[in-house]
């Protein structure tokens, strides 16, 4: 039975286990959470840092455009102007400047063709271009088809002088699918012909090592980067181009810096939502001042391989299940909140050391778990309960029952307290002679009749019915709760029987000729009330000397007859009538117990009387 109940409880665990550790694997394999993880990781992780302050942007913001019109408007000149502003000589210029801009058609051929001069004779300056891209189906060199969703529509390109006199990248922004959430970048595309085009970003960060004499190093080889944001909106050194051009801010402030130009106002619609600020966009030019200095500092984010994560998660989970399996419900929620803060903190070493996981799974499970387990014990506690009530209903008066349901303070469990109780013992006198005379059927009818008479007895006034001990029945009153006035109820309880008796045996008499009587005995003391026996089988009684007397008692009292000890007449004399027996040996006993013998109860009725 032990060895069965064990194998039982260890295929349980191993069943959460694998259920537990299976849901992690998948979700987290299957990237099932997507976008709500992705939230997630945005509030906890993506905190901008500190800005580098050799990246400065030339903001072409509503102010700039109040004083000199749309930007549509402008001609080429008031390029030129800025890029012959800032490079004042070979030792006071920018090192790169990038225009966030799309130079596509000409305008003036004058003003373009003096921008693009400007431009070539500096050779610091990166100009952008664009993609339209749309959706089309290709096939792979095995001839499968696939849906290719960067297939180029357009190219939208600086105009030819300018394109020969500058650096290009694209400035197209990589948007999450899920979201819309700038997280990435692309570093390179490459074009059906094989041409490889570098980004925006990538350009002048190439540009600048470049001028700088360092080398361009790259943390992948593939096309696109997802990168930590070093400044939130608006954080990066900005200066409104008028103040440029009209010589507020002087040239040597942006002096071998990366100088970048692009829109500012809202109105110019290039302003996107970033995980380091979800409430507020920023705009496309401080993303590409982000971008730079990912691949200047090396803020790279890797994701760990979904396998490897799922793995940890899943480990992380059996962990967990086995734990809480023998815990409390504080220390279940204790450990399972732990557990989810710490696989958090560990995540966010992880994040800044560039690497990436799952944020909420494990998190997640923990909450299951911890809910899960709550539950369980709950259950067994419910349990515990019924059984305790079960056990107790069938000796203790309805109302106790009751009392220990609602609350649950008593455990069903081997040991005892010592209290203050009142014991009544009662049997039927002549029983075994009785017995013999009588059919085996007929017995049981009359020992029925008089086991009911006394168990209803002891219930209707809150006693516990200790034990049937053949044809005597033992009760305790006070047990296993204070009873009040528990002394008297147990003499009420008496009288109920001996008053019932007489109506029994003038049933019995007339049924099957015989005659049945009852004596009672009570005794009052201290005694030790609890479960007695073993952990599979035990029996709540009530042990010690108030016991054995109340027993000594009982066997000496006559056919309907309750005798009473000298300290329970004390307690109750002013509400009962009694003679004096006087002082009796009792068995077991070397002094004899002065013995009254109740007959009557003021102002009392027992139901056979009413």
């Amino acid at each position: 039975m032990a060895r069965c109940r064990i194998m039982k409880t260890m295929i349980k665990r191993v069943i959460t286990c694998f259920i537990c550790a299976f849901l992690a694997c998948i979700v987290i394999c299957t990237g099932a959470l997507g976008t709500v993880d992705k939230s997630a990781e945005d509030m906890l992780f993506h905190h901008a840092g500190s800005i580098d302050t050799r990246i400065k942007i030339i903001k072409i913001d509503d102010r700039t455009m109040n004083q000199m019109g749309d930007f549509s408007t402008w001609n080429r000149d008031v390029y030129a102007d800025l890029v012959e502003k800032l490079c004042v000589s070979d030792d006071i210029r920018p090192a790169v400047i990038g225009f966030d801009i799309l130079f596509s058609n000409q305008k003036d051929a004058a003003s373009d063709t003096r921008f693009a001069d400007a431009c070539a004779k500096y050779d610091n300056v990166v100009t952008g271009l664009g993609y339209v891209f749309t959706k089309a189906v290709t096939s792979d060199e095995n001839g499968n088809l696939l849906v290719n969703g960067m297939a180029v529509l357009e190219k939208v390109v600086p105009y030819e002088a300018l394109e020969e006199a500058t650096e290009g990248g694209f400035v197209n922004a990589l948007m999450d699918e899920d979201d819309g959430i700038i997280r990435s970048s692309l570093l390179y595309f490459d074009e059906a012909d094989g041409t490889r085009v570098k980004s925006f970003s990538s350009a002048i960060y190439a540009k600048y090592m470049e001028v700088t004499g360092q080398e361009a190093v790259y943390p992948t080889t593939k096309s696109s980067i997802t990168f930590r944001y070093s400044g939130n909106p608006e954080e990066y050194e900005n200066i409104s181009l008028v103040d440029v051009l009209n010589g507020t801010v002087p040239a040597e402030a942006f002096d071998g810096c990366i100088v970048l130009v692009g829109a500012y106002a809202r109105g110019m619609m290039d302003a996107y939502f970033v995980p380091v600020d979800r409430s507020a966009q920023m705009f496309g030019v401080e993303i590409h001042a982000n971008t730079i200095q990912a691949l200047l500092d090396g803020n790279m984010l890797r994701n760990i391989p979904r396998v490897l994560d799922g793995l940890l998660a899943a480990i992380i989970v059996i962990a967990l299940v086995l734990i809480c399996e023998k815990l409390s419900v504080v220390k279940v929620v204790v450990v399972c909140i732990s557990t989810a803060v710490g696989k958090l903190l560990l995540q966010l070493g992880l994040f800044y050391l560039g690497y990436m996981c799952n944020v909420l799974v494990v998190p997640l499970m923990a909450l299951f778990i911890g809910i899960y387990y709550i539950g369980v014990h709950y259950y067994k506690a419910n349990a515990t309960k019924r059984s305790i009530e079960k056990a107790f209903s069938k000796y203790v008066a309805p109302q106790v029952v009751e009392e220990i349901a609602q609350n649950g303070t008593y455990e069903l469990k081997l040991g005892g307290e010592k209290r203050d109780v009142a014991v009544l013992f009662v049997d039927i006198r002549g029983f075994t002679p009785l017995s013999e005379s009588l059919e085996p059927e007929q017995v049981v009818d009359i020992l029925n009749g008089y086991l009911a008479l006394t168990t209803e007895s002891i219930f209707r006034h809150g006693g516990t019915l200790d034990k049937f001990i053949g044809d005597a029945t033992m009760a305790v009153f006070n047990a296993p709760f204070d009873t009040e006035d528990y002394i008297y109820k147990a003499i009420l309880t008496a009288w109920d029987i001996v008053r019932g008796g007489d109506r029994i045996e003038k049933e019995y008499l007339e049924r099957y000729g015989k005659s049945v009587g009852f004596g009672v005995g009570i005794n009052c003391g201290p005694g030790v009330v609890g479960n007695i026996g073993c952990d599979f089988r035990m029996d709540y009684t009530v042990i010690g000397d108030t016991v054995n007397t109340a027993a000594r008692l009982e066997a000496n009292a006559p056919k309907g007859t309750v005798y009473i000890s000298e300290y329970v007449y004390e307690q109750v004399k002013e509400r009962i009538i009694v003679d004096e027996v006087g002082e009796i040996p009792l068995k077991g006993k070397s002094k004899g117990v002065f013995v009254y013998s109740v007959t009557g109860v003021k102002g009392y009725k027992s139901p056979e009387e009413e």
